[in-house]
């Protein structure tokens, strides 16, 4: 196994659900060989890692290439009609109810036109062992994909071309090698990116440009969002919880009863409402934009790696096992 799949397996916890799609590519086997995803009977019972809303329809991705459309808030799912690569889809965001795109492995960046039934390749780079994590687009036009070893991408024509963007190294550091897990708007043009070594990165042009933000953390975090009152909270390995009311300038870390790894942020849709999901089953509850949270987790104790964004706190589940309820039946549940 080369040196940045040993490092894709040190850090993403959270494609446990894809462990093969991770780490089961040797050396010798890139660049890798991209097929057609297939219609598979068992598709809802796919590793999910991603999941947001094209209008009221709910689209999740996740291993093999696999798309799920929900036309019921969760309730039913069903395969897109057509996604032409085979690869692990790591993050997905749609601009309207027919727009999005999707990125993932081998660099890919697909874009579909029809809210989620049929996708086009944008982007792949099967030569390079570079994954994509991240997506976020601010209008139709301009968009930013992040990735594996600080890769940075923009877009100003909707997907069309993508341009490399290359950072400073951070503070102390050689080079800018951080792997860039997640990407979460905040006002305007700005943009937030969930790193390695405790830092969150931030732009104020859409992506063409960025600061380092220190939290004082030194693990990784994997996901975030900008919340009701304007702070911002971020999350990650081992139960890492950090909170900044002052723009990123200062970090609180926020107590929870567990030290199992955040994966998942999202606001639920209440003035002041925040739900965080994670690995063994971990769900995470405020209802005071991110001040305190109350923890649990599922009786099955099942991985969990993303959460609909304003969709409360029935809000259904990405997993390792495909999408999941709610239910904490037999769970233990504390302050």
């Amino acid at each position: 196994m080369n040196k940045v799949l040993k490092k894709c397996w040190a850090v993403l916890l959270f494609c446990v659900g894809t462990a093969g799609a991770v780490s089961g590519v040797a050396s010798s086997d890139w660049p890798v060989a991209l097929h057609v995803a297939e219609t598979v009977a068992h598709a809802r019972q796919a590793s999910m890692l991603a999941v947001t809303r094209a209008g009221r329809r709910v689209v999740a991705v996740g291993a093999h290439g696999i798309v799920l459309l929900s036309d019921d808030q969760g309730k039913v799912w069903r395969q897109a009609s057509k996604v032409p690569l085979d690869v692990t889809l790591t993050a997905v965001l749609f601009i309207n109810e027919k727009e999005g795109w999707a990125v993932g492995h081998a660099g890919v960046v697909l874009h579909t036109q029809d809210g989620g039934e049929n996708w086009t390749i944008q982007r792949s780079t099967p030569e390079q062992d570079r994954p994509l994590f991240a997506v976020h687009f601010f209008d139709p036009a301009h968009g930013v994909a992040a990735g594996l070893w600080s890769l940075l991408l923009t877009t100003s024509d909707g997907g069309q071309h993508w341009n490399e963007r290359q950072l400073s190294a951070p503070p102390g550091g050689q080079r800018a090698d951080l792997n860039l897990f997640g990407l979460f708007a905040g006002s305007g043009n700005s943009l937030y990116a969930a790193a390695e070594k405790g830092y969150v990165l931030h732009s104020e042009d859409m992506g063409n440009s960025w600061n380092y933000l220190a939290t004082g953390y030194r693990g990784s975090f994997w996901a975030g969002t900008v919340l009701q009152d304007g702070a911002l909270l971020v999350g990650g390995l081992r139960g890492a919880l950090y909170r900044s009311s002052d723009a990123g300038q200062h970090w609180a870390r926020i107590a929870i009863d567990s030290s199992a790894s955040i994966t998942g942020l999202a606001r639920t849709g209440s003035d002041r409402g925040v739900l965080a999901v994670g690995q063994d089953g971990l769900m995470l509850r405020s209802e005071d934009d991110g001040a305190s949270f109350r923890t649990s987790h599922r009786h099955d104790r099942l991985a969990l790696n993303a959460v609909l964004p304003f969709a409360g706190f029935a809000a259904p589940l990405m997993s390792a096992s495909g999408p999941v309820s709610m239910e904490t039946k037999g769970g233990k549940e504390s302050k």
